[in-house]
């Protein structure tokens, strides 16, 4: 059965459209499971109805006509009770509702179980037999475990069918609303560009040719090269195979010839299709169909025609490579975005950023936060392969994506954005206030950096220092390590920037989301593994030049701290100290007058929070990673889509944790900072100042948000806050009472809008 069941998902997946998967799966399933039928109701746009929308073996001129609504009739009950109905004889029961036409008459047997995508029904799959009999337990749980498999791939076909190939003429284009998770705050609106990692055939986007004799020029081109490297590997390893196995180069060169795959993608490439996209259409659909074929032998092929594609694509995107033309208002989507492709858009462009993979809280979302582009991320049923030169809107604040919306809902859009822009031209004459409560509490407030880009706006908003600048990033945006003089110039220019105020350099933290391509980390549970701290005391070269860049960097200045990330015990802080000591000593013995900056320790995992109070008689601070540590408290993968809503910054046991930390700075007479995304958000804000914390540190964007958000009460009453929602049981009512509070102040416009703006 699994292998049926692997067969039945992957043509599923391969279908162009929700009624062409619809039609698969009933087919298949029919046969499957030898019944007499097997049909799809679909639950409709205004989920008000479950429509007839696939059949075998019942009436197809009912299709799209035939309907139920949520607790009508057995389908209906399917939906409403979210769980199988399995029945010796249907009309027997209560429930039973005859639809005229339909062609029921004859089947008793009814076997009916609900297909559901992120706990949204979207239809019911059902089998019948003539015979009274109930389905025995193999079939039920077969039939669920199909549901279940093919839910995700039916919602992405739901929604592929309501977004037409733009380059269709005459298509029209229905507006699609897709769910993903919040980013990046904000309202994006404008026009799609998508951007595709190197070679890979499955994220390869559809575009109109606009010459279709150059791009089949570069598919010749391209073919010719790969055919070159096909026949030297092939002369190279001539007398090391025997001759059998030296004419699989033969088969290799044939599937790229004119009468093969060559000559199919040509065809799609004259019809209008551009050179990339009708070489990714066939070579997917020939490598389904070797998937699909039962001969274990003839399977691998598939893996051969992969690599092939893969090859010519290389060769494709190395000649086009430089052709993005980004229009003034982009929204940047991919498949994943990557750090490196926000460095490709010139920032007066780029309005907006969709991801499929990823979530609120992962690496490029942070960045995102930092440069105030609103982002959805873990748009996981998004077509987005189909957006270019779409319109859409990005809405940061509810983790939406709307494509083709209509020109009331544009409307609606732009005004929100409007707001927004006038909310932070009207916050920026807080720029030279200070961050004090109405009872005279001061706090500080600084910024969270990783670019040069980010100084400006920081000083722009009124940044009274750096509590974390991310040394990673010049890491992730080459091919190679950094030299010590490259780091050196690097943190220099922060330094400077930023001079006389702190900047707090966090040294190199890759793993976990942050994957260098020249330094690849391969884990299971990378999250879990060699990250951080870990990495570079395996490798003290590293930290050692690092260190070395970062003292020489302070030199004349004296505004360098220095912070050590995912610590979780001492034996490792006690190391760190000792290379970092070694690093200045050594400085100092070359006859360079450098002092001895503060060092810091992050608290980012919770042996760390336990820790706390030994941790700060080592250093002169601590600095609470809030992003990392509820991750590792609630056991939630932030970059995992699936469990991301599980991410709670107010759950009670995070809150716990804070208070905890900060009791264990205290109590060693050592400063406690923040430099989490939590620290931005002016409803956090306000218990992290009861708390006790020295200094919050956020992107740039949220300084202005949150420094009104503590202007706005008294310290006295953050406490009195605190104290109450310590008493709640769940990060929800915290989140409430924190709305409430700031509603109560006039700082509605804090609050996310709602879903439906």
């Amino acid at each position: 059965m699994l292998e049926v069941l692997r067969a039945i998902v992957q043509e599923v997946n391969a279908a162009e459209s929700l009624d062409q998967a619809l039609g698969i799966i009933v087919s298949r399933v029919k046969n499957a499971m030898g019944t007499q039928v097997c049909s799809v109701y679909m639950r409709d746009r205004g989920g008000e109805r479950f429509v007839f929308r696939a059949t075998e073996g019942l009436n197809a001129a009912q299709i799209g006509f035939a309907s139920l609504a949520p607790g009508e009739g057995l389908v209906g009950l399917v939906a409403e009770r979210e769980e199988p109905v399995n029945l010796e004889d249907a009309e027997s029961h209560p429930n039973f509702q005859f639809l005229p036409d339909i062609g029921e008459e004859p089947f008793h047997a009814f076997l009916g179980v609900p297909i559901i995508h992120q706990r949204q029904v979207l239809g019911v799959l059902v089998v019948q037999q003539s015979e009274r009999r109930r389905f025995d337990e193999s079939e039920e749980a077969f039939l669920v475990t199909m549901s279940a498999q093919l839910a995700g791939v039916i919602a992405h076909a739901q929604v592929t069918g309501e977004v037409p190939d733009a380059l269709v003429a005459g298509a029209v284009q229905m507006s699609t609303r897709i769910a993903g998770l919040p980013g990046a705050p904000g309202i994006g609106i404008g026009v799609a560009v998508v951007k595709s990692p190197v070679a890979d055939l499955y994220t390869v986007p559809r575009r109109q040719a606009k010459d279709r004799r150059a791009e089949l020029r570069s598919f010749k081109h391209a073919l010719e090269q790969v055919r070159l490297d096909v026949q030297s590997v092939a002369d190279n390893l001539r007398d090391e195979l025997s001759a059998e196995d030296h004419a699989l180069f033969d088969v290799y060169l044939g599937i790229l010839g004119d009468s093969a795959i060559g000559g199919e993608v040509a065809a799609r490439i004259k019809a209008g299709e551009w050179a990339q996209g009708a070489l990714s259409q066939v070579m997917i659909e020939h490598i389904r169909h070797f998937e699909r074929m039962e001969h274990s032998y003839l399977r691998e092929r598939a893996v051969d025609v992969k690599d092939l594609g893969t090859r010519v694509l290389g060769y494709l995107q190395a000649d086009g490579r430089d052709e993005t033309d980004f229009p003034e208002q982009t929204i940047l989507v991919s498949e994943e975005l990557t750090a490196s492709m926000l460095g490709e858009i010139p920032r007066n462009r780029l309005a907006g950023m969709i991801s499929v993979r990823g979530s609120g809280n992962s690496h490029v979302a942070i960045l995102a936060r930092a440069m105030g582009v609103p982002t959805v991320m873990g748009a996981v049923d998004l077509p987005y392969t189909r957006l270019r030169d779409m319109t859409v809107v990005v809405d940061g604040y509810n983790g939406a994506v709307h494509l083709n919306p209509p020109e009331e809902a544009l409307d609606r859009y732009q005004a929100l954005a409007d707001q927004d822009s006038a909310l932070n031209r009207d916050l920026e004459t807080l720029r030279d206030e200070a961050c004090e409560t109405l009872d005279g509490h001061r706090l500080r407030l600084w910024v969270n950096t990783g670019l040069m880009v980010d100084v400006a706006r920081s000083l722009e908003r009124g940044a009274e220092g750096v509590g974390l600048y991310r040394t990673e990033v010049p890491f992730l945006l080459r091919e190679r390590f950094p030299t010590e003089e490259e780091q050196r110039q690097i943190y220099r220019e922060q330094l400077e920037a930023f001079a006389p105020r702190p900047v707090t350099m966090r040294t190199l933290d890759i793993g976990g989301d942050k994957a260098l391509s020249y330094f690849p980390i391969e884990e299971e549970n990378p999250f879990l593994g060699w990250r951080g701290i870990r990495v570079t005391l395996d490798h003290p070269e590293i930290l050692l030049a690092q260190v070395r860049a970062m003292l020489k960097a302070n030199a004349g200045l004296g505004n360098l701290r220095i912070m050590l990330p995912m610590v979780s015990n001492v034996v490792e802080l006690d190391e760190a100290l000792v290379l970092i000591h070694r690093s200045h000593r050594e400085l100092v013995q070359e006859g360079l007058d450098i002092p001895l900056p503060p060092v810091g320790v992050m608290v980012e995992v919770p042996a760390a929070v336990y820790q706390a109070a030994a941790f700060a008689r080592r250093v002169d601070f601590l600095s609470v990673g809030s992003n990392d540590l509820t991750q590792y408290l609630l056991a939630v993968d932030r970059n995992n889509a699936r469990v991301s809503d599980l991410y709670h910054a107010f759950h009670p046991a995070v809150l716990e944790a804070l208070v905890a930390v900060v009791a264990g700075g205290r109590s060693e007479g050592k400063p406690v900072n923040i430099c989490g995304e939590l620290a931005g958000d002016p409803l956090a804000s306000v218990l992290l100042l009861a708390m006790g914390f020295d200094v919050l540190s956020m992107n740039a964007t949220s300084l202005p948000r949150v420094k009104k958000a503590i202007r706005s009460i008294s310290h006295a009453e953050a406490v009195e806050v605190l104290a109450e929602v310590r008493g709640l049981d769940n990060s929800r009512d915290v989140q409430r009472r924190l709305e409430t509070l700031l509603m109560d102040r006039g700082l509605q416009q804090f609050i996310p809008p709602p879903m439906d703006a």
